[in-house]
């Protein structure tokens, strides 16, 4: 993979700031991945969305992925697609678009073998550390866990859940190839900064 560290939006933790600025802060700042998640947006909000995301992503080489939407992926020529539980089989979403990078989000090892033999791209894991949008999904699985689902593909593997600079080197030494990240960044105070510090940690770890 072209990035290590990929921001996940949620346009409720920009503390009222328009998250297309607030992306186009992080961008500046190195940021070279975003996923749109956005799900409970309606359709014609969520594809204006994705709209906006995809200009300033392309003014500086990122690329724009879409959480769930294969329609509007391709709508706005974004370079791939996020997967989730409930979304089409990967080889469905292949021949449907075969130049999309595909990425799966999974919690467990028999799902990330699964999606690996599907033909993702790859792989956000977790929650590793303990994290309010995360809990939904489960208790945090810890470090251990994340390196026994790096052990278990080839493909890339980005922790998700709880992820800090401080936190990267454990997840990094774990075998991840980088982290996924909501509030990190988009929950903080500067944004912008709080992407340099996770670029920096990436790239020390």
């Amino acid at each position: 993979m072209d990035f290590r560290l990929y921001l996940v939006t949620d346009r409720r933790q920009t503390g009222g700031r328009l998250l297309v600025e607030v992306v186009e802060e992080c961008l500046a700042a190195g940021l070279r991945a975003v996923q749109l998640r956005e799900k409970d947006l309606p359709d014609a909000e969520f594809l204006a969305l994705a709209h906006s995301l995809r200009e300033v992503t392309r003014r500086v080489g990122a690329g724009l992925f879409i959480n769930g939407r294969l329609d509007v992926a391709l709508a706005v020529g974004a370079k791939g697609l996020q997967r989730g539980h409930d979304a089409p089989p990967i080889p469905v979403l292949r021949s449907r678009a075969p130049g999309l990078t595909i990425g799966a989000s999974v919690h467990g090892v028999d799902e990330v073998r699964a999606a690996e033999r599907e033909g993702a791209d790859f792989i956000v894991f977790g929650p590793v550390y303990d994290t309010p949008s995360k809990r939904p999904y489960g208790p945090p699985q810890g470090v251990a866990a994340l390196a026994k689902v790096v052990e278990a593909v080839r493909i890339p593997v980005f922790a998700i859940g709880g992820i800090t600079p401080e936190r990267v080197p454990a997840v990094r030494e774990a075998g991840a190839h980088g982290v996924a990240v909501i509030s990190a960044i988009l929950g903080a105070e500067r944004p912008g900064e709080a992407t340099k510090q996770l670029i920096e940690a990436l790239g020390s770890s």
